[in-house]
């Protein structure tokens, strides 16, 4: 991977057949390297998109990046640590163990914290020479921007948390077992691209928006391209251990003071909607938006029913 700091690219296909103008580069956080795209315009004000596990920056899908600038924002994207073009690292968590040790409520050790993935992104900011963005963070993105506006709060204009949760993932506040079964096959044969593909389909079949069939030709192309382009599902172990070993965020949020927004879906079966109604009581004067019929992941019918109060949100 080049560690050049910067570079103009045209984006030619990622989860989207829209073509966008961008700015690529990395940035560096101690031997680190995080791959980010800026989609400008560079005058508008910058919104900064933290992805969740296992996600490359191109999973932002198209239809929020065009309308975030519409509205005059700037989205800046990255690859979390160990996934995508960012850096990568070579412990092989065990399934088996790590997935009796959650069971069991056991310690689990991971090669680097939450809270080290959240100052990736405020290296995103350093690189890009800004002094504040607004948050926007998705499912374990949540949880990392939780930290980042937490421990920075002189780094955030706003934040808004997507499908996530400030409680360590366990037993009785995690995943349904069929969706942890489903998680757990996305590392598995990693040069059975086609299979990767079908694994993909049947785990947004899970978490996805109950009835909308990701099964199209559209979807394995473009998906085939995401997989290329992020190689192999090795960090995606190393990213659950981080997650499920670390401690609770409770009082954590509870100091933040920022302006929140808590964006979550009814029919969530991998982070349980209790979880929001969670954070909510904990972030003061934070505002909650439950989603009728969205599953985890973000797609057009329930972004129509959140998008005119996340700008109003974040114009405030």
């Amino acid at each position: 991977m080049p560690l050049r700091n910067k570079f103009i690219v045209i984006l030619a296909l990622a989860l989207s057949f829209n073509a966008h103008s961008f700015e690529e580069g990395f940035a560096t956080n101690g031997e680190v390297q995080i791959a980010y795209r800026d989609y400008g315009p560079a005058n508008a004000e910058p919104i900064l998109l933290v992805t969740g596990l296992g996600a490359q920056l191109t999973l932002w899908p198209d239809f929020l990046i065009k309308d975030l600038q519409a509205h005059n924002f700037r989205p800046i994207a990255f690859d979390n640590r160990d996934v995508g073009l960012s850096s990568r690292f070579k412990s092989k968590p065990s399934q088996l163990i790590n997935y009796v040790k959650y069971f069991l409520f056991l310690p689990i050790n991971s090669e680097y914290s939450i809270e080290d993935m959240a100052d990736d992104g405020v290296a995103v900011l350093d690189t890009l020479e800004i002094d504040q963005a607004h948050i926007l963070g998705m499912s374990m993105g949540g949880m990392l921007a939780q930290v980042l506006v937490a421990n920075h709060p002189d780094r955030a204009k706003s934040f808004t948390m997507i499908s996530s949760m400030v409680s360590t993932p366990n037993p009785f506040n995690g995943p349904k077992f069929k969706v942890t079964q489903q998680l757990l096959k996305r590392s598995a044969k990693k040069d059975d691209l086609e299979g990767r593909i079908d694994q993909s389909i049947k785990l947004f079949d899970l978490i996805g928006r109950p009835g909308l069939n990701y099964d199209t030709p559209e979807f394995r192309h473009n998906m085939r391209s995401y997989i290329k382009r992020g190689g192999d599902d090795s960090g995606f172990l190393r990213q659950m251990a981080a997650i499920i070993g670390s401690k609770d965020r409770k009082k954590l949020a509870q100091s933040i003071e920022l302006p929140t927004l808590i964006i979550h879906g009814d029919l969530d079966p991998l982070i349980k909607v209790k979880n929001a109604y969670a954070t909510n009581k904990l972030i003061a004067g934070s505002d909650l938006l439950i989603i009728e019929g969205m599953g985890h992941l973000l797609d057009t019918a329930s972004y129509n029913q959140f998008q005119s109060q996340l700008f109003k949100f974040l114009k405030q």
